[in-house]
C-alpha cells in the first residue's frame, strides 16, 4: 500500500496536469463539429494531408532503415566514442526547428556542401520539393528511431547472441534471426514514434522545403496559414494532428511507462 503524498505536492500535480490539458481542451471546445466532414474535405486540406501522410511514412521508413543499423553499432560500443556520436545524432530531438532546416539548407540545397553536388551529377534538387519534405522529415525523425532500437538493444541478455553463436550461427544470422527479432516491440514503436514526429514536423520543413500549397505544404503548414485566413479549419487540422498524436501515445504506452 502507498503513502498519501502531501497535499502540495497533489495541487501541484493537477496544475500541471491542468497547464497541458486546457489549451487542448479548449482546441477541442473551439472546433465547429457540425461542420467537420466539410473542412476536412476542402482541397487545401486533403492536398496537405495527403503530402503529409505520405512524406511522413516514406520519413519513417527512411529512418527505421538508417536507424536501426546505427542504433546496432551503437550498442555494441562504449566510451566517449558512442556518447559523442550519440549526441550529433540526438541533437536534432532539441535543435530549433528552424535552425535544422537551415543547416539542411547549407548541407542538401542547390549551393550547399553536398546539394551542389548532387545537382550537378544527378540534377537532383531538395530544396522546394517532396524530396525536401522528406528529408526535413527524415532529420528529425531519425533520433526516435535510434534512441528507442538502442535501448531495447542494451537490454537484451548477451548469453542469447553467445549461445547461438555457440550453436555455429554467423554475424548475419545472429542479427537478423535472433537480435532483430526480440527487439521487434521497440522497432514498431520507434517506426510509429517516427512517423507521428514527422507527421507533425513544421520548423525544419518550411525553412527548407518551402510552403507551396500542392507541392510542398504538409498538415503543419496548412494550419500555420489557416490560422490568418480560416480559422476553422486551422482547428479542424490541429484536432486531426492531436488525435493522431494520443493515438500513437496511447497504443505505444507500454514503451514509455508501466501498464497495470
Amino acid at each position: 500500500m502507498t503513502s498519501r503524498l502531501p497535499v502540495s505536492i497533489r495541487v501541484l500535480a493537477v496544475l500541471a496536469v491542468s497547464f497541458v490539458a486546457l489549451p487542448l481542451l479548449s482546441l477541442l471546445w473551439r472546433v465547429p463539429w457540425a461542420r467537420l466532414a466539410t473542412l476536412l474535405t476542402r482541397d487545401a486540406v486533403m492536398d496537405a494531408l495527403l503530402l503529409s501522410v505520405t512524406t511522413s511514412v516514406v520519413a519513417a521508413l527512411i529512418s527505421l532503415a538508417l536507424g536501426v543499423p546505427l542504433a546496432l553499432q551503437l550498442s555494441r560500443m562504449t566510451g566517449l566514442a558512442v556518447s559523442a556520436i550519440r549526441a550529433v545524432v540526438v541533437l536534432p530531438m532539441i535543435l530549433p526547428p528552424v535552425v535544422g532546416g537551415a543547416a539542411l539548407l547549407f548541407a542538401f540545397g542547390r549551393n550547399g556542401l553536398v546539394g551542389s553536388v548532387l545537382a550537378d551529377i544527378t540534377g537532383l534538387v531538395f530544396p522546394y520539393t517532396i524530396g525536401g519534405v522528406v528529408l526535413a522529415n527524415t532529420f528529425v525523425a531519425l533520433p526516435f528511431v535510434v534512441i528507442t532500437v538502442e535501448g531495447a538493444l542494451r537490454a537484451i541478455d548477451p548469453r542469447y547472441e553467445l549461445a547461438a553463436s555457440t550453436l555455429g550461427a554467423n554475424r548475419s544470422r545472429l542479427t537478423f534471426k535472433i537480435v532483430l527479432p526480440m527487439v521487434r516491440p521497440a522497432l514498431i514503436a520507434g517506426g510509429f514514434i517516427a512517423w507521428a514526429r514527422a507527421l507533425g514536423e513544421f520548423g525544419a520543413t518550411i525553412t527548407f522545403a518551402g510552403n507551396i500549397q500542392g507541392k510542398t505544404q504538409t498538415l503543419p503548414l496548412a494550419v500555420f496559414v489557416a490560422l490568418e485566413s480560416d480559422r476553422e479549419a486551422a482547428l479542424v487540422m490541429s484536432v486531426l494532428l492531436v488525435s493522431v498524436s494520443l493515438i500513437v501515445l496511447v497504443s505505444l504506452r507500454d514503451r514509455w511507462w508501466p501498464v497495470r
